[in-house]
């Protein structure tokens, strides 16, 4: 059974015991939890029930792109999966991933996801994130304008990063963004069209808060990769 790295990055944020609880309870066992402490101010303290049960690592403040490196540089195993502090992954995302990409002898997937609220209650029954497409080109297309991958849905052979690259952390906000393209071009994304991951929309959420510097992120990257 291979392992998979669970990589958590924490910045200040209230939801974080809910993120490491989700990724104690997959029904997937061979997992290592790397919670990345990117300098935190607030919320330090619901770390410690879990401090002796996970990977855990401090640095200086340097945004989500450079603590999920600093994860993946810790990370031993063969799978990647990320979970934002503020989301919550359902118990069998791991086993239903990790099966559905050896069946299909894939290297990266994303799933469609659910949303809720602060609370943790479901916003709607709907489902979010239902992104398939016919073709690869179809695929690419869609993503050249438009960043409709949720990086908590995905996994990824660690593999693919000593080829690829991994995130640019110059950029603060669109990283994931960046990498989906740059994977893209040599590696198909396989879509599992269940969702999960719990998405929590809130009025802390990065997206939210720097949303103007998410589109200036988003336009130049999209600039970058115009021609590709």
């Amino acid at each position: 059974m291979d392992k998979v790295s669970i990589i958590i990055p924490f910045y200040n944020c209230r939801y974080i015991s809910e993120a490491i609880e989700s990724a104690f309870n997959q029904t997937y066992s061979n997992l290592e939890i790397i919670v990345v402490n990117d300098g935190s101010t607030k919320f330090v303290q619901k770390l410690q029930p879990y401090i002796d049960q996970v990977i855990y690592i401090e640095k200086v403040n340097g945004g989500t792109a450079s603590a999920l490196n600093k994860g993946i540089s810790h990370a031993s195993g063969q799978y990647i999966s990320w979970l934002s502090s503020d989301d919550v992954y359902h118990p069998e995302k791991i086993s239903t991933q990790i099966n559905l990409m050896k069946e299909h002898d894939s290297s990266i997937s994303y799933s469609s996801y659910k949303k809720i609220n602060k609370n943790g209650t479901l916003l709607t029954d709907d489902i979010d994130g239902r992104f398939h497409f016919k073709d690869r080109a179809t695929f690419y297309k869609k993503l050249k304008k438009d960043c409709f991958i949720n990086g908590s849905t995905v996994m990824i052979e660690k593999e693919i990063f000593k080829k690829i690259g991994l995130f640019n952390e110059e950029l603060k906000y669109a990283h994931d963004y960046d990498l989906w393209l740059r994977i893209s071009q040599r590696y198909q994304f396989l879509y599992i069209d269940q969702p999960l991951v719990s998405y929590r929309i809130h009025q802390e959420m990065g997206t939210k808060r720097n949303w103007r510097l998410l589109v200036k992120e988003f336009s130049k990257i999209k600039k970058k990769y115009k021609n590709y």
